[in-house]
């Protein structure tokens, strides 16, 4: 809220004051010497109270310093008024700092370079911005004056004045013709001088402030590139990381602010450029600033304006179904919610609200599936549905439908792809109109998949982590056409979240060493080997029925419904060699085990191995069958451990785990997780080894 409007509000006695304070020049002298009287009672008290000599001397130079615009005390108060001016512009550069940092949402964030280069440009402009509106004020008050005195003499009929009346090559001239009326040549001489001084002075101050306008421009363009071309970007892709489990930021208050604080200086200044036209219309001349440059910066911010508002429209929260595999995995016939957000909220504030619109767009690919949505896929942007403020349209309860497969023939060549690898996107559009500027505006949500049923929920999943482990074009929806092959860091990366979206643990180095492993064979390194799309999710892996992503994936299930506790814990070794298994173990105790998953079981399996020795000394390392979902359900695997059994000598039962690896009392490991004393005879008896 401007100082002015804000003064508007107050009661009707401080209005009454500001009433006061604009009743004429007779005013700033009374307030000039109440000034001087009170900087007298102050060195009269310091003088009393025993001050330094300095104290006291500070308040005569004052004193001194003051009455030199004794004649002209209004110049007095327009000196105070610009430091006060600047010492505002340091108060809000300050706040717009704290407003900054309280929209830092996550812990220890670390302040980007990108972000307080933003900060930086972004306090200068705004710093800018504000400076202008005094310089306009000033220009038109200069102006007000060189009008007045060139109409008075007009109309005393002191002179006549010649086509064009006024004209400016380099230095400005008033063109003169004969003069008329009861005037001298001497009179007419000192009339002309005091114009011309006017006209001149009005010029530079033009000239000045189309300067400060370009200059302005240039920086809201550089700001703008920042937003639009790093930050923006950088936003997106972090929701990508997102939405396949990484744990990322993807707040967008601090965006908000940026795109919200750049638009409301960008329209000011196109009200600058409209109070320019205004000027304009009341003075010009040959060669004027105004008329020769205001329609190039006219087009520069309108520009600037529409890159702004056309970046700001973004989807916040991505297709989902309420119980789906994860986002952008979508089903026919299931509802499914998006929300998309306008990040500019002096925009939002301001504008005429328009309706957003969702469609569902597919490439014109025969044989491609398109599909239709069913439910209001049309939503008014708003701030009702938002929990934090933002202008949004929330689309929920949404219904697709099944599609009719196109044959018509296109001229992009039918793709072989399967359903899950099939991508489309949700299209949002909308129009924003304000001051008479109206501009068109659309965004798209990420590629979603969209099944027909939940035995393809697994593979479509696989195709959205692929997809955003790879892919920064969301328009990329002929992605797994010529799908690229993934860097074993990028690979290895991505599984790591999987285990962070559903617990408090990832993969560390030793896990993932096996998983490579697995995939590649033994290596030094596997920094630079590559995995294809097919043999991470359609080929099986060899001497199974199975690929590697369902292996995985699988493993995940199962700690997710069944082991979460164990695994935060970090008792679980999982992904473990049976060749390491066996190298570990060999090194401890008698009846130190270590928990695995199995790799040879689809849908997922743990196992547990242990170390004992022969009485010449030898280690014998030895496992069970691995226990899978269908066992879990049943009882825990805490007291799976806790009463497992075997037959010793004399058929005597025992319990040969004694110590989690490394050296753990198993009781110390699992015993907050024990609930039930009995069920160990059975389990033993049931129990084969491998």
């Amino acid at each position: 809220m401007s100082q002015w409007e804000r003064l508007q509000q107050l009661d009707s006695v401080y209005l009454q004051k500001v009433d006061e304070l604009y009743r004429g020049q007779n005013k700033a002298v009374i307030l000039f010497q109440v000034l001087l009287e009170e900087l007298d009672k102050q060195h009269s008290r310091f003088v009393q109270e025993g001050k330094t000599f300095l104290q006291q001397c500070k308040f005569r130079r004052f004193k001194h310093n003051f009455q030199r615009y004794q004649e002209q005390p209004h110049n007095l108060a327009n000196i105070i008024l610009w430091f006060m001016m600047k010492e505002r512009d340091i108060l809000q550069s300050a706040q717009l700092a704290e407003q900054v940092q309280l929209l830092q949402v996550t812990q220890n964030t670390v302040e980007t370079d990108n972000q307080r280069n933003i900060g930086s440009l972004m306090s200068n402009l705004r710093t800018k911005v504000q400076g202008m509106e005094h310089n306009i004020k000033s220009l038109e008050e200069q102006q007000d004056e060189f009008d007045f005195k060139y109409q008075t003499r007009m109309m005393e009929g002191a002179m006549s004045f010649g086509k064009g009346c006024l004209s400016s090559s380099g230095h400005v001239t008033v063109v003169l013709t004969v003069p008329t009326g009861n005037i001298n040549a001497e009179q007419h001489a000192q009339q002309m001088k005091i114009l011309q001084h006017l006209l001149n002075r009005l010029n530079s101050s033009r000239k000045l402030l189309m300067s400060d306008l370009t200059e302005v421009l240039g920086l809201a363009e550089q700001l703008l590139t920042v937003l639009v071309n790093v930050e923006l970007p950088e936003w997106k892709r972090r929701q990508q990381k997102f939405c396949i489990g990484a744990r990322e930021d993807v707040q967008l208050q601090l965006l908000e602010s940026w795109f919200t604080s750049e638009a409301e200086c960008l329209f000011q200044v196109r009200k600058f450029l409209k109070k320019v036209e205004e000027l304009t219309a009341k003075v010009s001349y040959e060669n004027d600033p105004f008329k020769i440059q205001k329609p190039a910066l006219q087009n520069k911010v309108d520009s600037l304006l529409t890159t702004l508002l056309k970046s700001a429209l973004v989807v916040e929260s991505q297709p989902s179904m309420p119980q789906g595999r994860g986002p952008l995995v979508l089903r026919t016939n299931v509802q499914f919610s998006v929300k998309i957000r306008w990040v500019s909220l002096f925009a939002a504030r301001s504008c005429t609200h328009h309706a957003a619109s969702l469609t569902c767009d597919a490439p014109q690919i025969k044989g491609y599936r398109r599909f239709n949505v069913l439910g209001n896929s049309t939503k008014a942007l708003n701030m009702i549905e938002s929990n934090n403020g933002g202008m949004v349209a929330d689309f929920r309860h949404l219904v697709k439908v099944d599609c009719v497969v196109s044959s018509r023939h296109f001229n992009v060549p039918q793709l072989s792809l399967c359903v899950t690898e099939e991508l489309h996107v949700m299209c949002f559009e909308t129009v924003f109109v304000l001051h008479g500027l109206s501009v068109s505006l659309q965004t798209t949500s990420l590629p979603v998949v969209i099944t027909s049923g939940t035995s393809q929920q697994q593979s479509a999943w696989a195709s959205i982590l692929w997809f955003n482990m790879l892919c920064t074009d969301a328009g990329n929806v002929n992605f797994f056409a010529n799908s690229p092959m993934a860097t074993w860091p990028q690979l290895a990366e991505m599984l790591s979240w999987q285990f962070l979206s559903i617990t408090d643990r990832g993969l560390n180095s030793d896990q993932l060493h096996m998983i490579a492993q697995k995939l590649f064979g033994q290596q030094q390194n596997y920094d630079s080997c590559r995995i294809s799309w097919s043999k991470f999710s359609k080929e099986n892996v060899p001497n199974t029925n199975f690929s590697f992503y369902v292996w995985f994936d699988g493993i995940l299930m199962l700690v997710k419904n069944y082991l979460e506790n164990l695994w935060n814990d970090g008792y679980i070794m999982g992904f473990v060699s049976k060749g390491k298994e066996k190298s570990l173990l060999k090194k401890m105790q008698s009846g130190t085990f270590l928990l695995r998953f199995s790799e040879s079981i689809r849908d997922g399996g743990i196992t547990f191995s242990w170390i004992e020795y022969f009485d010449d000394g030898k280690p014998n390392v030895r496992s069970v069958q691995p226990f899978t979902k269908v066992d879990l359900t049943q009882i825990p695997f805490s007291e799976i451990i806790h009463n497992f059994q075997i037959l010793e000598a004399e058929n005597v039962p025992e319990n040969p785990l004694k110590f989690l690896y490394p050296n753990i009392p198993k009781d110390d490991a699992f015993g907050k997780y024990y609930t039930v004393k009995s069920g160990g005879e059975e389990l033993g008896t049931r129990i084969s080894f491998c």
